[in-house]
């Protein structure tokens, strides 16, 4: 049965199993007919609070049960939720403010979720509760989200990577274990000695490498009770995609298509078909990709945003015909697959030839001892521009910057070989995990 909202699901769970357990955060934790009598509760006090002209909440993320329940409550009373993150500063919320005072928005709108990306411009992406239960219905039935799924949370709730695995999680009658993420890896990991063997959760490329790195030993320990884990957000290397599936054999892991303007896409199960790095899988029941003429991906379905809150302009850009156009660049296979090559402004042009940076990283990536990587365009006073790689070695590997660059004239086109490399403590990556390209073209 299809609902509207989510939060619709809430009261139905509760009689037919009241005492299912519903979220959990650290010992706290809440069944569904708790949960239904909490959010009954906490909507009485949110309507009294804002009166009737009042259309949104700004719910600062606490990454805890008190925040699921609030969220759901602001849709219970028909307002707008606004999560944020939880450091935000006054001023900022000030902003936010103004900016949605002086804008109007549809009543079917559920969400405006603020995201920077790798622009550094804030924008305000509108959700509908349609969209929502559309992305839900999009995991559910391409990842096998069920009432004994156990979803562990990982990232800030006010960011659709996590929120929407609480959308399919309580829509499929599951339960949502809220963690702090990689703060604590052992906590994280802990999360996992839970009584069940449906556990899974949703992890960016830098955490999976993390994990790899310092916890494959304890991860590899759940495999017979992780069912699915799930990464998008950014790239993955073909490395630690390999590392993960070693690591954890029977285990579904899916690469997904997604951002929070064009909703949940596609996902591909890299643990069950070919290794294949980039590969995101077909569209999910809700949802179509095609490429334009420019080699951009374009995406349609019930999963789209709305729009920009207060910019029209910006919408228009990328929002035309109920089509989200994007700066990704891909290709579909044979298969029907998509298959990311980067982003519009990531190529690099060297000499005449355009380069994908993430191919020589991805490379990289695959030597041992290197942790992290960038590849960037440098100035040369003769060639004008070349290629640079950025290596952050592990701290017990030697620090050979010589060998990475024979590792990768002996694998890589000669124009796709960096011809200066430096060796850095770290690589400026944005709070999902993206690789900050920006920030090194600035």
């Amino acid at each position: 049965m299809t609902f509207q909202r989510i939060v619709d699901r809430i009261p139905v769970r509760a009689v037919n199993c009241p005492n299912k357990v519903a979220v959990i955060c650290g010992s706290e934790q809440v069944t569904y007919s708790q949960l239904n009598t909490m959010l009954g509760k906490r909507s009485e006090e949110l309507a009294n609070s804002l009166g009737e002209d009042r259309r949104h909440v700004i719910i600062k993320n606490s990454q805890d049960i008190n925040f699921v329940i609030t969220y759901l409550s602001t849709h219970f009373i028909n307002r707008t939720a606004v999560p944020v993150e939880e450091s935000i500063s006054n001023e900022k919320i000030t902003e936010i403010e103004n900016l949605l005072d002086k804008c109007e928005w549809k009543r079917d709108i559920a969400d405006i979720l603020f995201t920077t990306g790798t622009t550094g411009d804030s924008k305000g992406v509108m959700i509908s509760h349609k969209a929502i239960v559309a992305d839900a219905e999009n995991l559910i039935d391409a990842q096998g989200f069920c009432e004994d799924t156990v979803f562990v949370i990982s990232g800030p709730l006010n960011h659709i990577g996590s929120l929407s695995k609480v959308w399919a999680t309580l829509y499929a009658g599951g339960c949502v274990y809220i963690t702090n993420g990689m703060k604590d890896m052992d906590a994280f990991l802990n999360a996992f000695n839970y009584p069940s063997t449906k556990l899974a959760t949703f992890l960016v490329p830098a955490s999976i490498r993390m994990l790899l790195a310092f916890g494959k030993k304890k991860l590899s320990s759940y495999s017979n009770k992780i069912d699915f884990i799930e990464t998008g957000a950014a790239p993955i290397s073909q490395t630690d995609m390999e590392q993960l599936c070693i690591a954890l054999p029977e285990t579904r892991l899916y690469n997904t298509y997604a951002s929070t303007e064009t909703g949940i896409i596609s996902t591909y199960d890299y643990n069950g078909e070919e290794c294949l790095a980039g590969c995101l899988g077909i569209p999910m029941q809700h949802s179509t990709f095609f490429i334009t003429e420019d080699g951009n991906v374009a995406c349609k379905g019930d999963t789209i945003m709305s729009g920009y809150v207060g910019d029209q302009r910006l919408t228009e850009g990328v929002l035309r015909n109920n089509t989200i156009y994007t700066n990704d660049k891909g290709v579909v296979d044979s298969k029907g697959r998509l298959l990311l090559q980067g982003r519009d402004g990531d190529v690099i042009n060297i000499g005449g030839y355009k380069i994908n940076p993430i191919e020589i990283e991805n490379v990289a990536m695959s030597f041992n001892g290197v942790e992290d990587c960038i590849c960037i365009a440098d100035s040369h006073p003769i060639l004008e521009s070349v290629l640079k790689l950025l290596v952050v070695f592990a701290t017990d590997a030697p620090q050979d910057k010589k060998a990475v660059a024979r590792y990768l004239n002996e694998r890589l086109e000669h124009y796709k070989t960096p011809q200066l490399y430096e060796v850095v403590d770290h690589i400026k990556r944005t709070y999902n995990g993206k690789l900050d390209r920006k920030y090194y073209r600035s």
